[in-house]
């Protein structure tokens, strides 16, 4: 099969349900474009401050993009390219793109708070420690696991290096200029992108040579750093500036694809059980998390996003939009690879230290067709995939430190509501990940572990739906499928990784485990209590 023609068929598909199933939820949820919204009410300069449409969508879309819809589809291609791409387009559709669009309503409507909070509200104190404990073990794996992809992508690739560190200078002082000094945005975005053209250029001929160890301490101390600083200084026009690199990549990629018209190599199935990876079912539905469902999402939608969102109406196409984008770029991702024979994408994969950089060669593969020098285009694309891996570290080393200081609130000493040692704290964990581990040990964790925070997040919206009145179907059935793929992955996780006698791998995914059990119990006596007085009622 041609890869061109999967590709225009998910293009389509991901089109129409934008159109169609988003005008369905935007009616669901009662979207009121004339509602004021947290970041207009409260617009405090550094945490809560609107941003226009398209920043918005730039800063959204770089975060929970990273390098998910890359390394994770690129790594289930071993079960056969359809099962992934059927998983991807499905799951963004139905699961993905509802769990991110509710997960932003729910919290606007809630004053831009977490989930956490949300949960406390309709839940109970005991839902919200459950949760946010959960959600603090996720997001350490998430810093974890994108710090080693990080560095191991400078390694790899030290051209991306370079200019990944001179791209950041690039957003502070595009930062400064249009939200201090008020430069036109578009003047800006013009000198922005053009500076970071440039940056590629250093990068290519000036490459920064470190070890994964030194990478890894420096990237530790940026994320702290970066989650500190005010949005408008850094997240905001970072995240805007990386979407043009996105968008360039994608155009790049597509453009390429057009011209080569690649034959699809790998095989659309290879069978039910991989002798490394184990079960299709349910390995592949966590090794796939973004591109198809991330409960990182909820996270970053009603963390940062929400506290962004200048109209109610514009969610749509920020939360459920972004996640159909997120779904293309994943398909994109597995075209990178499609290509190759199984002998060559495995040699790939071990020779360029995992699949951003196989990813990174892929689609400069493709770019070289239309003229680009295929070192240049290779560049690019790593520049790209390191970008977004930046984005999402210290975003969501931001979100960690939003939730030590959201549970230690009212039960731990007041130093922890200080934003240096509430990052300080929750990065600890982290970076014990990051320089003990390789991320293909943490890699099934992370993904049970955020899958399994995907189908709470869900429970938490439909137990808001339930207690205001609203239809909850199209949130609960997808809640309990997550439910049901995530325990079975999990219960594998402690599985495999008590006969193989890795114990801080399988005591990770007992307390996980447990977690979600406790959360579960707690969220069907949150939805099943309306219920139970309105039979009283009517008796």
């Amino acid at each position: 099969m041609n890869f061109l023609t999967l590709m225009m068929i998910s293009g389509v598909i991901l089109l129409l349900a934008y159109r169609i199933y988003g005008r369905f939820l935007e009616k669901e949820l009662k979207v009121d474009p004339n509602r004021v919204t947290p970041a207009v009410e409260v617009n405090d300069g550094v945490e809560y401050v609107p941003a226009k449409k398209p920043v918005l969508l730039g800063h959204h879309f770089a975060t929970i993009a990273g390098g998910g819809p890359i390394t994770g589809p690129i790594t289930a291609v071993v079960f056969g390219w359809l099962p992934a791409v059927l998983w991807i387009i499905i799951g963004s559709i139905f699961i993905g793109g509802v769990h991110d669009y509710t997960s932003l309503q729910a919290s606007i409507r809630h004053k831009a708070k977490s989930i956490g909070a949300v949960i406390k509200e309709y839940m109970g104190g005991r839902g919200q420690i459950l949760f946010l404990t959960f959600s603090i073990a996720t997001l350490i794996l998430v810093v974890g696991v994108f710090m080693i992809l990080v560095a191991n992508t400078f390694v790899s690739v030290p051209e991306a290096a370079t200019a990944s560190v001179l791209f950041l200078g690039i957003a502070l002082i595009f930062g400064f200029f249009v939200n201090q000094l008020r430069v036109n945005l578009v003047i800006a975005s013009v000198f922005g992108i053009i500076a970071m053209l440039l940056s590629i250029w250093v990068g290519i001929n000036f490459p920064i040579h470190l070890s994964a160890t030194t990478w890894s301490l420096i990237l530790l101390g940026y994320a702290y750093v970066a989650s500190v600083m005010p949005v408008w200084l850094l997240l905001q026009p970072r995240d805007y500036l990386n979407a043009f690199l996105l968008y360039g990549m994608i155009i790049g990629a597509v453009i390429g694809i057009l011209i080569a018209s690649p034959t699809i190599q790998l095989p659309a199935y290879t069978g039910f059980r991989h002798e490394t990876m184990g079960f299709l079912f349910p390995i592949l539905f966590i090794t796939i998390a973004c591109g198809a469902i991330s409960g990182f999402h909820s996270l970053v939608s009603s963390g940062t996003t929400a506290k962004q969102l200048d109209n109610e109406k514009n969610g749509k196409f920020i939360a459920y939009g972004g996640m159909l984008l997120e779904a293309f770029l994943a398909i994109i991702a597995i075209g990178s690879v499609a290509y190759l024979s199984q002998a060559e994408f495995a040699a790939r994969m071990d020779a360029l230290g995992g699949p951003i950089g196989t990813f990174a060669a892929g689609i400069g593969h493709f770019m070289s067709f239309w003229g680009i020098p295929e070192t240049t285009a290779v560049t690019f694309a790593a520049l790209t995939a390191s970008a977004f891996l930046l984005t999402t570290l210290d975003s969501a080393t931001r979100l960690l430190r939003y939730a030590v200081q959201e549970i230690s609130e009212d039960r731990a000493p007041k130093a922890f509501q200080n934003s240096h040692i509430a990052t300080a704290t929750g990065l600890v964990g982290a970076a014990a990940l990051a320089l003990s581990g390789t991320w293909s040990q943490v890699w099934p964790l992370f993904g049970s572990a955020n899958q399994m925070l995907g189908a709470l997040a869900l429970l938490a919206v439909a137990v808001w739906l339930k207690k205001t009145g609203a239809r909850t179907f199209y949130v609960i059935i997808p809640m309990f499928f997550m439910f049901f793929v995530t325990v079975a992955a999990l219960g594998v996780l402690m599985y495999n990784n008590f006969v193989a006698n890795n114990w801080l791998l399988f005591g990770s995914a007992f307390v996980l485990f447990i977690l979600c059990i406790f959360l579960a119990i707690e969220g069907w006596r949150a939805l099943t209590e309306k219920e139970e007085q309105d039979r009283t009622v009517k008796m």
